[in-house]
């Protein structure tokens, strides 16, 4: 009975046009118990969502593949969380952004600004587009003082995967794939290239979901990433770019469940995982990770406060709650076809609600 309506309410939500599709896949004690397929991954190919549809993951790049990045070179004591980034890229070594940390950068309070359409100027450049963008963040004027308030950045995030870039002499999609997803045995977990895109659609043409017609590119966006700025230097960035499917994800937050239970994991340091998830001056947002609000939090009110997760800007979202040992993995396409659609933001919580009170 909890199963079916868990699924109504999602039927329900594609015919009041909340989402043309979605996946979600529920687990308890690392045991999968409910993981379900609903609607179209493409209204114009009349292509139907398939448990194993490959969605454009949007934010969840910040911690499924740059903070887990981090954790791995922090292990190795190539970085330190305490670390100045004027230490390690000479651009900023005279800035006045030369003090901020990477736990700064982690945590949301280095005082760089939300937002910024980078790519309206990346596009109209002969420049390369990757150090264009870069010097583009070095000129960024701080919107905060260092360490002030905590302000959700895309900017902190792009400049983390340049720090990555420069200590593991590797580009963040590279790294994250032969040090984390390989040896995990993660297969659909990946950022594509922009350059190498038809070589991805061929392997994954029937899997991958649709986003949004882009205005200013003229086109459905299939396969190439939905973030601006992250397409504009070629599909991969620290905010952006990665693709992946409900089992993957799972997979990944397995290991993250581990770390935090002090269970054995394959491959992220426990005691680093935890550090990350220790809150800071009452913030909300731990390192790389977000938790639920006190009031009207996008994972409902039955997640405790040690949960963590993230939202995508395209619907996607994982919550990890360490206490009760259960996640939930809610994919969908809501900016298929257009950008502007905001019901997902009074659904969410909901569906969480009903997930724990019907299923589990």
């Amino acid at each position: 009975m909890g199963k079916g309506n868990i699924s109504r309410a999602i039927e329900k939500a594609i015919l009041q046009g909340i989402f043309p599709g979605a996946v979600l896949l529920c687990a308890a004690n690392q045991k999968i118990v409910f993981h379900e397929s609903y609607g179209m991954a493409d209204i114009f190919e009349k292509r139907k969502m398939r448990t194993d549809s490959i969605f454009d993951l949007a934010s969840l790049t910040k911690p499924l593949a740059t903070t887990l990045a981090l954790s791995k070179l922090i292990e190795r004591e190539q970085l330190f969380l305490d670390q100045k980034i004027g230490s390690i890229l000479k651009e900023f070594k005279t800035s006045p952004k030369a003090d901020i940390t990477i736990d700064m950068l982690l945590r949301h309070t280095s005082g760089f600004p939300a937002h910024r359409e980078y790519f309206k100027k990346i596009i109209k450049t002969d420049k390369n587009p990757q150090q264009y963008l870069r010097q583009l963040l070095v000129d960024e004027v701080l919107e905060n003082r260092i360490d002030e308030c905590q302000v959700y950045s895309d900017l902190g995030f792009m400049v983390l995967s340049w720090i990555i870039e420069k200590i593991a002499c590797q580009r963040l999609d590279l790294f994250v794939s032969e040090q984390i997803y390989s040896p995990l045995e993660i297969d659909n977990l990946f950022f594509i290239d922009i350059d190498l895109k038809k070589v991805k659609l061929n392997q994954y043409q029937k899997k991958i979901v649709a986003t949004q017609i882009c205005p200013w590119r003229e086109k459905k966006l299939l396969g190439e990433v939905d973030d601006d700025n992250a397409w504009s230097v070629g599909g991969i960035e620290g905010h952006a770019g990665l693709f992946g499917d409900a089992i993957s994800i799972y997979k990944l937050c397995c290991e993250i469940l581990n770390a935090l239970q002090d269970k054995p994991t394959k491959l992220l340091a426990p005691n680093i995982i935890k550090s990350f998830m220790q809150k800071k001056n009452q913030h909300d947002m731990v390192a790389g990770f977000d938790t639920p609000l006190r009031k009207n939090s996008s994972s409902g009110q039955f997640f405790s406060s040690s949960s963590v997760g993230h939202l995508g800007f395209t619907g996607t979202s994982f919550w990890i709650d360490p206490e009760t040992s259960i996640i939930i993995i809610f994919l969908t396409n809501r900016v298929h076809p257009l950008r502007f659609n905001e019901g997902l933001k009074k659904f969410r919580p909901q569906i969480h609600d009903l997930i724990y009170t019907q299923l589990l």
